[in-house]
């Protein structure tokens, strides 16, 4: 099942972001697609300050190191960008398994290929050609119900 929610302003993807963040759990795996400019590093930079209970928590994006890793209160958080990966044979050198025991976080998730987590939470973020942005969040059907996202967003 999936959900499009509408992201008029950053505060809402900071949002929609923080609503994400409450419901994670150590073994999840949030993917986020979309093109550039679409809002996913407003998303990264507001999930990882989130579920680190920081709001000052300085977040580089990962583009050049591919994974940034964080100390949460419920363990470790890591951040992927996949971008420059040029596939998933290079994930083992990165800590892909050992990060699968934390919630990770992956930017350009496409680049997994068949290490796609079969349950994973999918976001994908979009600019629609008038500027509005907006998001489809499919998974966690246990969890992120259509009534948690309008009730919050």
């Amino acid at each position: 099942m999936s959900s499009a929610v509408k992201l008029d302003t950053e505060h809402a993807t900071q949002n929609l972001a923080r609503i994400i963040a409450r419901l994670a759990q150590p073994g999840d795996c949030i993917l986020l697609s979309g093109p550039l400019g679409a809002g996913k590093s407003v998303f990264a930079r507001a999930f990882l300050r989130a579920v680190c209970q920081d709001d000052a928590l300085e977040v580089p994006s990962p583009t050049y190191t591919l994974v940034q890793t964080y100390a949460a209160p419920m363990g470790s958080l890591s951040h992927f960008d996949l971008w420059r990966l040029s596939g998933p044979d290079e994930l083992e050198e990165l800590g892909w398994d050992e990060a699968r025991d934390g919630i990770v976080l992956v930017e350009w998730p496409e680049r997994l290929e068949d290490l796609t987590p079969n349950a994973a939470l999918h976001l994908t973020l979009s600019v629609l050609p008038d500027g509005t942005r907006h998001g489809v969040v499919s998974g966690w059907s246990d969890r992120l119900t259509p009534h948690v996202l309008s009730e919050e967003l």
